[in-house]
Order: C-alpha cells, then sequence, then structure tokens
C-alpha cells in the first residue's frame, strides 16, 4: 500500500472513531492500529545514501545527429557512419564534492565520418562553493574550464520511472533559454549531481536525455557502500579559462565550418 493511501485510510478511520457512533468498536481500533503499523513500517524501508558510485552508460544517436548536422549529405555518409554509439562513465560523490570521468570502453567505432566530440570530459564538482573544475578536450587544444555551476531552469513533474533499482522522478530542465533537458532523479540518493555538468535537481540523477545531442545518459548501477571518495580530485591539465572565454574560443573555430560548425557548440556547453 502506498503511503498517501495509508495516510487517507488512517485519517478516515479516526475521523469515524472520534464521530459520536454507536457503531465504534474494539474492531476498528485494531484496525487503525494494524494500518499505523504498516504506513511506519513503509517508511522505516525508504533509505537514504549520501555517497555514491554511478556508472553511466552514453548513448548517441549518430544517423539522427548527422541527418541533423549534415541533412544535404546525410545520404551519402550514412553508410560511413555506426547507427549508435555508446560510451561508459564513472560518477563519484557525496554531498560536498564529486567528479564525473571517462569509466570502461563502450563500443569501438569504424573510422568513417564519425568523430567523437566531448568524450573526454571530467567534472569535478564543489557543491559547496558552487563551483565547477573541466577538463575538455576540444580539438587539438584542452581547456581547464574554472566557473560557477550550469543555471539550468528545472520544472518538477509528477512522472516516475525506475533505474538501476531506484524509483526517479522526472524533470524537465532549460539550459540557455533554448537548450531542453529530460532528467530522471532519486531523492533517496542525497548527491544534487549528474552526468556531466547536468545538477541541481534534490536528488542523483540517473537518467538524462538531450534532444538537440540525440544523446542519452543513464545509470547501469549504482554502488552506496565501501564508496572510494580519494579519486574524487580536479583535474590539473589543460589551458585555464572560464566558460565563457571556451565557447568564445571555440566558436572562432566552429564559425569557419559554417551551419555545421554552429550546431555542433552545444556538445562543450554541458
Amino acid at each position: 500500500m502506498k503511503r498517501s493511501n495509508c495516510a487517507e485510510k488512517i485519517n478516515e478511520q479516526f475521523q469515524n472513531l472520534i464521530q459520536p457512533n454507536k457503531k465504534s468498536s474494539m474492531k476498528k481500533i485494531f484496525s487503525v492500529c494494524i494500518l499505523l503499523v504498516i504506513a511506519v513500517s513503509t517508511k522505516a524501508q525508504t533509505r537514504f545514501f549520501n555517497t555514491i558510485h554511478v556508472e553511466f552508460e552514453k548513448t548517441i544517436n549518430v544517423h539522427a545527429y548527422y541527418k541533423e548536422l549534415e541533412p544535404e549529405w546525410f545520404d551519402q555518409i550514412k553508410s560511413q557512419l555506426p547507427q549508435t554509439v555508446i560510451n561508459y562513465y564513472d560518477f563519484i560523490g557525496d554531498q560536498a564534492k564529486s567528479i564525473y570521468k571517462p569509466g570502461r570502453e563502450g563500443t569501438v567505432t569504424k573510422r568513417g565520418w564519425y568523430r567523437p566530440v566531448a568524450d573526454q570530459n571530467v567534472i569535478y564538482t564543489d557543491f559547496k562553493t558552487g563551483m565547477a573544475i573541466s577538463q575538455k578536450p576540444v580539438f587539438e587544444e584542452t581547456f581547464l574550464v574554472e566557473d560557477s555551476l550550469l543555471n539550468i531552469e528545472w520544472r518538477i513533474t509528477s512522472d516516475m520511472r525506475m533505474i538501476a533499482g531506484y524509483n526517479c522522478r522526472k524533470a524537465v530542465g532549460i539550459l540557455n533559454d533554448t537548450i531542453a533537458i529530460f532528467a530522471f532523479y532519486s531523492d533517496e540518493l542525497l548527491v544534487n549531481g549528474g552526468p556531466e555538468s547536468i545538477q541541481g535537481l534534490p536528488g542523483m540523477i540517473l537518467g538524462v536525455g538531450i534532444p538537440r545531442l540525440h544523446a542519452t545518459w543513464f545509470a547501469t548501477k549504482v554502488e552506496v557502500y565501501d564508496v572510494n571518495m580519494n579519486a574524487v580530485t580536479p583535474a590539473t591539465k589543460g589551458k585555464k579559462v572560464d566558460r565563457k572565454t571556451m565557447v568564445e574560443a571555440i566558436d572562432k573555430v566552429l564559425k569557419t565550418w559554417g551551419t555545421y560548425g554552429s550546431k555542433m557548440i552545444i556538445n562543450f556547453l554541458i
């Protein structure tokens, strides 16, 4: 029985008990006691964890992505593109700090037109200060971006989904007024983080979808015991910049690629 249903039933039974009704009896009192035991037992089964290790599986629909990037050339190059690409990432963190970095090897893609973008990011987040240090390889350059956390405007919905054994609530976010983000978070995991630089919900984000990237991130497993926090340290290599400086530098290069390049910049924002 759901906790909300238990509460409604208990309230109804108590209202009957306090009314001057001759039918009140020990049987009603016993029923109320049973409902109370069920409600307390259900609540006791909910556990909360504040240190976690999550493995994320990132899936990119390469055909859909390139069809949007290069619609005129897509039919000519699609035979040289994988249909999808899968990569794995590790997230380790607690309520104070976290690290997101490449994990075990994913699918190996054949050579052709496909070139992975933003697939080697290392994101260190300090939840206490609201700052992040991100190591982002961009073509031939590596940036070490130190800046505030992304400002994502979230709207929490009533939709639920089970991910990696946890009940998750759906939220819809908007980044930079134009980029839609769909996320599922669990309030049983008391870490306000997620894959890449996506965060800001009242619990750990275990699922993300970004339609403009034709990409999803979903947790494949969650560990909550004996989590080694020693690995949670920021990267140190790369050209030190803030987010605005990095975007301006990338934009100068991508503008020379025309419409194709301008559509790619979103990959480096998250």
